[in-house]
């Protein structure tokens, strides 16, 4: 049995004829009767029931070409498969990060993507939600991870990966010692944070108005790692994701805010814009494997 004639029969029979399905594959009907003679030989039945105006299936063909069809159907999926393969390992993805990702291990991800497309393209810029998106906009980058806010525009597409929390973080040995869990501890401290306009600013002038202060914010930076430096100097305290206050570095007392949450983390596209093939490999392989390499969103 030859592939070429299942692709005959089946056309066989969606065009109804010998003469019609010829045409649909620019082949000669004589060639195409010759080729379902021969499958009808082998398999040893009649599968086509003809007649002067139409073809139609015997029992026997009916049940083959429900079998055919299926066969054709995955061949025809393989072939998309390695159709896309292709098309991801000519292109590139271009990721946009923030620094906090929270058990998201990016450079293992990126590891791992990379063994698994040897020749596709990978770039990587670091820097704050409100700047990678504007680069997303822009078309210079493909997709963002970081922190899902709330108030993230309906223009872009957001799939969380996993969860992140919220802390306040003090210089070692520092009087919030006896912190009781409220943010309300710290209203009389000196606070460093990221810059007016980033997430973080926002979650903690909101949450310090909802335990009823204004933060008096003397330092800021535009690195969580640098926040965490400027903290354990003895220069204020900080609202910070959890993974960034236990990430290493310099040590700063850390002080759990359980009725404070911060936004998942996940991985950004903007809607109007198709996924190139590259991209597209890139945010499944993400999905996938995040369940095996950080704590996933149930």
């Amino acid at each position: 049995m030859e592939l070429r004639q299942l692709i005959y029969f089946d056309a066989v029979v969606r065009h109804g004829g010998f003469t019609r399905a010829g045409e649909s594959l620019h082949i000669a009907q004589p060639a195409i009767s010759a080729q379902i003679r021969r499958l009808e030989t082998e398999l040893g039945t009649v599968l086509l029931q003809r007649n002067t105006r139409r073809v139609s299936l015997t029992h026997a063909g009916e049940l083959f070409w429900a079998r055919a069809r299926r066969a054709l159907d995955e061949l025809d999926a393989a072939r998309a498969d390695l159709d896309q393969l292709a098309s991801v390992l000519r292109g590139r993805v271009r990721i946009g990060a923030t620094q906090v990702l929270g058990t998201l291990h990016l450079s293992v991800q990126l590891a791992d993507f990379r063994r698994r497309y040897p020749g596709l393209g990978l770039t990587l810029r670091s820097g704050l939600m409100e700047v990678l998106l504007e680069a997303l906009d822009g078309g210079e980058l493909d997709v963002v991870l970081g922190p899902i806010h709330a108030d993230l525009s309906p223009r872009y597409v957001a799939r969380p990966l996993v969860e992140e929390g919220l802390v306040l973080v003090s210089p070692p040995g520092h009087r919030l010692s006896d912190h009781s869990g409220s943010l309300a501890a710290a209203r009389d401290e000196s606070f460093v944070c990221l810059p007016a306009g980033s997430g973080l600013h926002e979650i903690l002038t909101k949450a310090a108005a909802a335990a009823g202060f204004v933060p008096r914010i003397e330092f800021e930076t535009y690195s969580p790692a640098s926040i965490r430096e400027l903290v354990a100097a003895g220069l204020g305290v900080a609202l910070v994701a959890g993974s960034a206050a236990r990430a290493p570095g310099p040590p700063v007392e850390i002080y759990p805010l359980p009725h404070l949450s911060h936004p998942a983390i996940g991985l950004i596209i903007l809607d109007e814009r198709p996924l190139t093939p590259a991209a597209g490999a890139f945010r499944d392989f993400l999905s996938r494997s995040v369940s095996s390499t950080a704590d996933p969103i149930e």
